[in-house]
């Protein structure tokens, strides 16, 4: 009988384990979408995500185990990681882009690609995991979530928000979103704050893991994200409307 390894890490799902060369997760609401998605974008030439293989003996779902680390932490990351992962999430949205999976939507948004969610190799990320919140939506959404959790933070041990705010005009030169989706860059990320509160304030009143302390320093920390972001809106806003010419671009990916 194969060894099962315990994969700690997760903040929400629990019971996740190694199999050889498979993920096992425990079977959700989400799974049948999940899997049709996975298999929708992989058809469709995105391959950075896990192969989705069905259900085992216990009803746990399968997937591809793809080698590599796992960042524990949000922090600093130098640009060419920063756009290498937006890039990847670019394909991930054009490979749902007017599929029955997006619905009435333009595409399906991963809706959590924190750097938590991105899969490293020889310190760069190659894998986009986790889509259990996968949903119909709209990429400023997930680029806005990029924009906070990738770029910028109220910590004080972190750079300046000027360079910040450079980081979040590297994504967006490399994500390419629309002049006006630039423009609301700092009311997408705000949105997902709030949302991330929202989120765990709903979760401590139902009494979820991982428990009510953990979570109100959790949503503590999102407020206070919010308020920094808030009080540096022009200095993000200035930063999203410059644009970096294409070929200087490419030569930060060299």
């Amino acid at each position: 009988m194969t060894e099962e390894i315990l994969l700690t890490g997760g903040r929400l799902t629990s019971g996740v384990v190694r199999v050889g060369d498979t993920v096992r997760r425990p079977h959700t609401a989400s799974s049948g979408f999940v899997g049709q998605l996975l298999r929708r974008t992989r058809a469709r030439g995105f391959v950075e995500a896990p192969e989705y293989l069905g259900c085992d003996e216990h009803n746990r779902d399968v997937f591809r185990y793809i080698p590599g680390d796992v960042p524990p932490k949000f922090r600093r990351f130098e640009d060419g990681q920063l756009i290498t992962a937006v890039r990847l999430l670019r394909r991930f949205h054009e490979a749902t882009r007017e599929s029955e999976l997006a619905g009435a939507c333009s595409v399906v948004c991963h809706n959590d690609p924190g750097p938590n969610n991105f899969v490293f190799q020889q310190s760069q990320p190659v894998a986009l995991i986790d889509f259990d919140f996968a949903a119909p939506g709209k990429p400023p959404s997930d680029v806005g979530y990029m924009a906070w959790t990738w770029c910028v933070s109220s910590r004080p041990d972190r750079q300046p928000v000027s360079e910040q705010a450079a980081q979040v005009r590297c994504l967006l030169d490399a994500y390419g979103p629309s002049h006006e989706e630039r423009a609301g860059i700092v009311d997408a990320m705000i949105m997902r704050q709030t949302r991330n509160i929202e989120f765990w304030t709903e979760r401590r009143r139902a009494g979820a893991s991982p428990g009510a302390e953990k979570i109100d320093e959790i949503i503590e920390w999102s407020r206070h994200e919010r308020s920094f972001t808030e009080s540096h809106r022009a200095v993000f806003t200035a930063a999203a409307a410059q644009t970096v010419p294409a070929a200087h671009r490419t030569n930060q990916t060299r």
